[in-house]
């Protein structure tokens, strides 16, 4: 049984005959300690506090039978580790994909295509403070007045907590209200069409903070901890 907070994304499990509801995984609608195994994978990084990061995984706690487990993944700030390039940074967009430009209202920047997803990515900076974040690495002070930077496409993190843009390639013509909109230069019919940027939360996770988050937690029993692919992994027992 899967949940999601999307429910376009809950009604497509749907077409394919698959068990989804839509949810908050603040407060999953399913009954304590009926799971024998719980699944959160790109997901805890949306939450931007501590807090929230916490009680999200002791949420999915209260899912689990005794005994049972969960897995947990997380986008890690370390992009290259042990020397070793993640995927991520080594991934390049594939040869279908034009250079594009983003229209931000103040200057235009170049942007390359995700090939793996329906969005792209580009850089520049949020014009909204956000306080108490940490700044430019794991053992940065929180800032009083930080403006979130937008994360470039395929490189490492600069920032734990930052926006990734989302430029939707099924272009619209019409031009959402307050949001940035992605022009495809060129002769095609996208070219001639808008398609809206949407800028997404991310908490990145250092080595250890995920662990050490679940451990924090009476309730559980950490079975694994280990880095896979550009992402911080933790396999948890409920108690």
């Amino acid at each position: 049984v899967g949940c999601d907070r999307s429910k376009s994304l809950v009604d497509i499990c749907g077409e394919k005959r698959f068990q989804a509801f839509v949810c908050d995984a603040l407060s999953v609608p399913v009954r304590s300690g009926s799971c024998d195994a719980c699944l959160s994978v790109a997901v805890i990084h949306h939450f931007s506090t501590a807090e929230r990061r916490l009680a999200t995984i002791r949420e999915l706690a209260r899912l689990l039978r005794p005994g049972g487990t969960a897995l947990i993944y997380v986008w890690a700030m370390e992009q290259e580790y042990k020397n070793q390039k993640s995927k991520y940074l080594k991934e390049k967009s594939d040869s279908k994909n034009k250079e594009k430009e983003i229209n931000t209202g103040t200057a235009q920047r170049p942007l390359s295509d995700q090939g793996s997803d329906n969005s792209s990515q580009d850089s520049a900076w949020s014009d909204k403070p956000l306080n108490d974040l940490k700044d430019e690495s794991c053992d940065a002070k929180p800032a009083a007045d930080f403006r979130l930077p937008v994360h470039t496409n395929r490189t490492s993190f600069h920032s734990q907590d930052l926006l990734v843009p989302w430029h939707l390639k099924s272009a619209t013509k019409k031009k959402e209200e307050g949001v940035d909109t992605m022009l495809v230069p060129g002769d095609s019919k996208e070219s001639q069409e808008l398609s809206p940027v949407f800028h997404r939360y991310y908490h990145v996770f250092c080595e250890g903070e995920l662990e050490a988050a679940c451990r924090s937690l009476d309730c559980v029993r950490v079975q694994k901890s280990y880095y896979d692919q550009g992402n911080w992994c933790v396999i948890l027992e409920k108690l």
